[in-house]
């Protein structure tokens, strides 16, 4: 019975002043609100990131070859790697350090008087560089088998190579002079989302690299399906040079679940920061409308202590009475917060990623934050003398 009536006397107390209840709930709604939107769309935004972590990087593998007197990994041992169950396209390259400031020159058809010459680095590659590196053919075409069984004199310039060599168009089948050879351009790289490098370089097939002494693999570059990185890196050595496989250097992608859980820490850390200075905020305005108003009802308060009400029944009011605005501003600000990250997500169109936790605790901490913040006005509410108070 007594609960009862305390609880019927602090709801009476609240809708008694509904204006003022409200403005101080608002401040636990705006602290919750906040709250939930940070760490909401702080876990929304980690799972986005590492969903772009795993697209891309996760599931790329460089094998770096070393310099020996007998090649560790032949141009054709691309293929045995293709072969593994997991693995999406792989590519050799060759890359020297005389190869790497080569001059190329261009003499276009068109205008026979104007020369480009640029330094360019001249790389050797396997046919399924486009799909290793992530690119594609911008213009022309890669060379294939075809072209490196009759050792035909072509090259593929990156987009960038090709613009400094002013080569935009390939109907009239433009050269380019390396030394005092030509070579065919046949096509041109760009939109590289890996090894964004070769778009200042001009690539050869490996039959006509050792010209530039680009004879010997030394890197190898492969792309796996998801979840497929950590067992590639472990096999493709193996089969890139059976015997020599620990001489092999592999570069695999950090495992998938720490960087999620390194990026989510990161985030939620910052934001939940955040989402406590706003709590904070609100507390301090349920505490000072709280304090202001024992002081407007302290005739109130005389009367009840000279009826008989001991001081825990006067300190029990008033906590309740706040701890009730917190828990409404909990339980408002909440449902504000999970609607704003799933606008916020819709908007950006991520998926959200809600915790139910969250949810259910985020009214319980507004109640809490309502407890705490009437601590003081209840006991000094409390401490009030019957004859004090009246008079």
């Amino acid at each position: 019975m007594y609960l009862r009536d305390l609880g019927n006397e602090a709801l009476a107390a609240m809708l008694a002043r509904p204006v003022r209840s409200a403005l101080t709930t608002l401040g636990t709604v705006l602290g919750i609100t906040t709250l939930v939107i940070t760490l909401g769309v702080a876990a929304t935004a980690g799972n986005q990131i590492v969903g772009r972590f795993d697209e891309l990087v996760a599931t790329a593998i460089t094998v770096e070859v070393p310099e020996a007197d007998v090649p560790l990994v032949g141009w054709n041992s691309v293929e045995e790697v293709t072969r593994l169950r997991g693995v999406t396209s792989a590519a050799a390259l060759a890359e020297s350090k005389d190869s790497a400031n080569l001059s190329v020159r261009s003499n276009r058809l068109v205008d026979p008087t104007r020369v480009t010459d640029q330094t360019l680095t001249v790389l050797a590659a396997t046919p399924g560089l486009p799909d290793a590196a992530r690119g594609r053919m911008v213009a022309g075409r890669f060379f294939d088998r075809g072209h490196l069984d009759r050792k035909d004199h072509v090259v593929v310039l990156g987009d960038q190579a090709a613009e400094m060599l002013g080569v935009t168009r390939l109907d009239k089948a433009p050269a380019v002079f390396i030394g005092d050879r030509a070579y065919t351009v046949i096509g041109i790289l760009g939109d590289l989302r890996r090894e964004r490098n070769l778009s200042t370089a001009v690539l050869v097939p490996p039959t006509i690299g050792r010209q530039f002494g680009l004879k010997d693999v030394t890197r190898v570059l492969i792309n796996t399906s998801l979840g497929a990185a950590d067992l590639i890196a472990r096999q493709a050595p193996t089969a890139l040079s059976p015997g020599n496989g620990d001489s092999l250097q592999v570069i695999a992608p950090p495992t998938p679940t720490k960087a999620r859980d390194g990026v989510q820490d990161d985030v939620n850390g910052l934001f939940l920061i955040l989402g406590l200075v706003s709590l904070v905020v609100g507390a301090v305005g349920i505490a000072n409308v709280t304090l202001v108003t024992v002081m407007e009802r302290i005739t109130e308060i005389g009367l009840r202590r000279a009826l008989g009400a001991a001081r825990r029944h006067v300190a029990a009011q008033f906590l309740l009475e706040s701890t009730l605005i917190g828990l409404t501003g909990g339980v408002i600000g909440a449902s504000l917060g999970i609607v704003a990250v799933v606008a916020i997500s819709a908007a950006k169109q991520w998926t959200p990623v809600l915790d139910l936790t969250l949810a259910l605790t985020a009214p319980l901490a507004g109640a809490l934050v309502g407890l705490l913040a009437g601590l003081y006005p209840s006991l000094r509410a409390a401490r009030m003398e019957p004859v004090d108070a009246l008079r």
